[in-house]
């Protein structure tokens, strides 16, 4: 069951809310392929089945608790070697998007590298809001198509988090004290954002400042691992190239490629950081 919603901006080509699916990623990749289709199309769900997170790992939500949206594009001569710019820019959109629309104050929310948006626990932990997984097609040495999902969580309540994930997770609502958030706000906010974003990346423009900004592993002493070995060292920043992380070890510093991460985990506290 389909439901059609109207989006404020004409960025959009074809938007559709699902009242429960398998996954977003597969609908939209789907239109994609059909090729009759032009940008940008979203997929929303208010339930997902099967969705998914980076290295196949599951992602799930509670009926009403969460944005679950897919983006498709077709980018214009975006090069391979840049494809991890498009989840980027859809995670810094959503980002501004979720402060806005929870009335948290700026910096409230952060970016985990490779993919996570964040907040800071009261434990001065890292939290988990929300999950972003970008899937692309290459042409040639380019990006033909992709297809960005982000799983938000938005009233979410801390009582009903699953047991095993409570330590690491929390929502907009929780964040800002219980405030309700309007999803479809939320949604039309992120899609605002990510117009200026989008139109910015197709002229060659990316905000890597802000990008880099955002960034809460930097200056902490991390572990990631890969598929064939684990790096332990402290990171100093990402490459605006690459979108690798900068990691400080013994042999100095390296690039690592968010497409060999596994999983990249904090070993100690953050310190206190003005927001």
């Amino acid at each position: 069951m389909t439901r059609g919603v109207t989006s404020a901006t004409a960025f959009v080509s074809r938007l559709e809310r699902f009242d429960r699916v398998d996954s977003t990623q597969r609908i939209v990749r789907e239109w994609l392929d059909a090729e009759d289709v032009p940008e940008v199309a979203v997929a929303v769900a208010d339930v997902q089945t099967e969705g998914r997170g980076r290295q196949g790992r599951g992602w799930s939500a509670q009926p009403g608790t969460a944005l679950l949206v897919s983006s498709g594009f077709r980018p214009r001569a975006l090069p391979l070697r840049r494809g991890w710019r498009l989840p980027a820019v859809v995670a810094l959109a959503m980002l501004d998007a979720a402060e806005d629309a929870a009335g948290l104050r700026d910096g409230t929310l952060w970016l985990k590298w490779p993919n996570d948006i964040v907040a800071d626990g009261v434990d001065g932990r890292l939290r988990k809001v929300a999950g972003v997984l970008g899937e692309a097609v290459a042409r040639d040495d380019s990006v033909g198509s992709a297809v960005v999902g982000v799983g938000i969580n938005a009233e979410w309540p801390a009582s009903r988090f699953p047991p095993d994930l409570a330590p690491m997770m929390t929502s907009l609502s929780e964040l800002s004290g219980g405030r309700p958030v309007d999803r479809d706000a939320l949604l039309e906010g992120f899609l605002l954002r990510l117009e200026a974003r989008y139109e910015a990346l197709g002229s060659g423009r990316f905000d890597s400042g802000g990008w880099s900004a955002r960034q809460r592993t930097t200056g902490r002493r991390v572990e990631v691992s890969t598929g064939s070995e684990v790096l332990d060292g402290r990171a100093v920043g990402v490459d605006p190239e690459t979108g690798g992380l900068l990691l400080e070890g013994a042999g100095g510093v390296r690039v690592v490629d968010s497409g060999d991460v596994i999983r990249c985990r904090l070993l100690e506290l953050p310190q206190t950081r003005n927001g």
